[in-house]
This record gives C-alpha cells, sequence and structure tokens, in this order.
C-alpha cells in the first residue's frame, strides 16, 4: 500500500502575529547569511497574510510579488524593503556579535 502525502505550507499555520513573528526569528536563525532563505519567508508570510492587500501596500503587482519571492526569484533589496516594512517589519544593521 502507497503513502499518500500532502504538501507541507508553512502560511496556513501562520495565523496570528506571534506566529509570523517566531516563524520569521526561527527562519533567520535557521537560514543564516542565505538571503533566498528571507526572501523566501518574506513570501510565506506574505501568503498568509494576504498577497493581494501586500500588493496594494507596497504598490507592486500581486504577479511581480509572487515573481519576486519565488524560488526562482531575484528581488531588489528595495523590493525586500517594501515587502517588510509592508508586512510591519524594517530592515536593520547591527554589528555582529
Amino acid at each position: 500500500m502507497a503513502i499518500k502525502t500532502t504538501r507541507w505550507d508553512s502560511a496556513e499555520y501562520l495565523k496570528t502575529e506571534e506566529d509570523i513573528q517566531l516563524y520569521l526569528e526561527a527562519c533567520l536563525e535557521e537560514g543564516g547569511e542565505d538571503p533566498a532563505f528571507l526572501v523566501h519567508a518574506l513570501g510565506v508570510i506574505a501568503r498568509a497574510k494576504n498577497m493581494s492587500q501586500l500588493a496594494r501596500d507596497t504598490g507592486l503587482t500581486r504577479e511581480g510579488l509572487y515573481k519576486a519571492l519565488s524560488p526562482e526569484g531575484n528581488p531588489t533589496f528595495a523590493t525586500v524593503a517594501k515587502v517588510a516594512k509592508a508586512l510591519g517589519y524594517q530592515v536593520t544593521v547591527q554589528p555582529a556579535a
């Protein structure tokens, strides 16, 4: 008998702002210095919060956001900063420990 599986989607489990904050913190810790990991995390959060509303808040198209935040996407820093701001976060730099 074959095992039936379903595709995992983290966005389905991000129900509260606390869930989102903890998810983002875990992704930043896990992803280390991999910018693609951060972009992926922002994409998951964007889907959890409503991509259409995020598009309106950033001034970007919904399709453009999906493309930029996809695994094949290569968003500019400006796009990442706009998405973070629209999600209620800010990009900061601090001295390394």
